[in-house]
């Protein structure tokens, strides 16, 4: 009897959470030939870029239930050729609280399930996020802030009251899982002695809800072995995760390209272009940072002049070029700061209509520039899959901890072999942005073939 190979499968709310890996597959389609291409890449990992952060609940379930129900059909075609796949399923998402929870995780377990147990792993190490004693933190100045007590938790869609993780479970679902039902798995535990660990696991039932501490990637490593020990032995578990987790589960190697080296990608030394849809206070201070620091041009996309998008369009490609015949980049970000709209529904369908001009600023940008960073995960995703009209993309690795660098295949119809920065809206220091640029602007690292 020949054994099932394992492959993880992180089906993510935006395409940031490949921000830790490398050498995977993103899916921007999953239709079950894209699936079942994926399902037997040599990666042992591969992500399902759902986008739903940028929708509604509604859709966000319907589109998450139609990724199942393709994948299950996927898996069921490859056991039939004898070639059959044990999925680890993940469903990644914001590593400071933000998303449809538990929407995505009750359509997983309805499409793909039963599952014993559903882990909440928020930790992001590479961000500061870190779970202590059940509370989640960001690290900010050196200082554990719990994540509540940030701008993400004031979010007008994804908004929430508690860091504690056993009560934003209770919060979340209204109830239906209370706080003390959440089980807890600390770091003594993951410490401690691993068999206890996993025979802690092997005891969970029922699709029970876990909250998992981790300060350091050794937290996470223990937790994956025990994890995978676990599956081994025929327990199913379903994961909502941060990035993090995703490196203990795969365990690869070092990436082939160091980050310093990213800007060996770069077309030509052809000047490159960032777009900035992130509206977050830290996406701003990058901004500026960029600015104030580089010649790069600065463009401001005019929301206000969205009935006007095809003037605006050309108005801004034509600045573009301008900065180009100069020698220089531009960087184009939408009008600073976040709107009040009356409801989430006209909060979300604005959005739609922004990320709809991105797409097209995307598709009419110069065909020999050098790279684009693309800031913030929704901005990113409609980069990918709209802008660019990418099927998949292999991640190359990261150019800075939690920016990772995709490249278009060699036959693409505009932009072949083209680097992308996927720049996650609230990463890094307010020097990042511009030292991810700078990377990339500077091309071949000297000495290179």
């Amino acid at each position: 009897m020949t054994t099932a190979k394992t492959k993880i499968v992180a089906i993510d709310d935006d395409p940031t959470g490949s921000q830790t890996v490398h050498g995977c597959l993103l899916l921007t389609r999953w239709d079950v030939a894209t699936l079942t291409a994926a399902l037997t890449d040599a990666s042992p990992l591969c992500f399902v870029l759902s986008n739903t952060r940028g929708m509604d609940a509604e859709r966000a379930a319907a589109v998450t239930g139609e990724i199942c129900r393709n994948l299950r059909l996927a898996l069921a075609e490859l056991t039939a050729e004898g070639k059959a796949v044990q999925p680890v399923i993940v469903s990644r998402s914001d590593s400071t609280l933000r998303g449809h929870y538990p929407v995505e995780t009750d359509v997983i377990a309805a499409e793909l399930g039963p599952f014993d147990a559903h882990f909440l792993v928020p930790a992001f190490f590479e961000g500061g996020r870190i779970t202590r004693d059940g509370t989640h933190y960001l690290i900010i100045d050196g200082e554990r802030v719990p994540v509540h007590e940030t701008e993400f938790a004031k979010d007008s869609v994804f908004g929430f009251s508690t860091a504690f993780l056993p009560d934003y479970v209770a919060e979340k679902t209204g109830g239906r899982i209370s706080a003390a039902q959440v089980e807890r798995i600390g770091l003594t535990d993951l410490r401690g002695d691993p068999p206890a660990l996993q025979r802690r696991l092997m005891q969970l039932a029922g699709n029970a809800c876990c909250a998992v501490d981790a300060e350091q990637q050794s937290d996470l490593d223990a937790f994956a072995a025990a994890v995978l020990a676990a599956a081994a032995q025929g327990r199913r578990f379903l994961f909502r995760s941060a990035a993090s987790l995703l490196t203990s589960l795969a365990a690869l190697p070092p990436q082939p390209v160091a980050p310093a080296d990213m800007g060996r990608f770069t077309r030509n030394g052809v000047a490159g272009v960032v777009l900035i849809g992130s509206h977050v206070g830290k996406s701003t201070r990058q901004l500026e940072h960029l600015l104030a620091n580089t010649d790069i041009a600065g463009l401001e996309i005019d929301l206000d002049r969205l009935d006007d998008a095809d003037a605006l369009i050309a108005d801004l490609i034509a600045a573009v070029e301008r900065a180009q015949g100069e020698g220089r980049g531009a960087v184009l970000y939408t009008s600073r700061g976040e709107r009040s709209f009356p409801s989430k529904a006209e909060r979300l369908a604005f959005g739609e209509r922004v990320s709809s001009l991105l797409v097209r600023i995307v598709q009419s940008l110069p065909a020999d520039i050098g790279f684009p960073i693309s800031k913030g995960g929704i901005t990113s995703n409609d980069t990918l899959s709209k802008g660019l009209a990418l099927t998949t993309a292999r991640v190359l690795g990261q150019v800075r901890a939690g920016c990772s660098v995709v490249r278009c295949p060699a036959d693409h119809p505009r932009f072949p072999e083209l680097p992308v920065v996927i720049f996650p809206g609230n990463v890094g220091g307010d020097e990042a942005l511009t030292e991810v640029y700078e990377t990339l602007s500077a091309g071949p690292p000297a000495g290179s073939g």
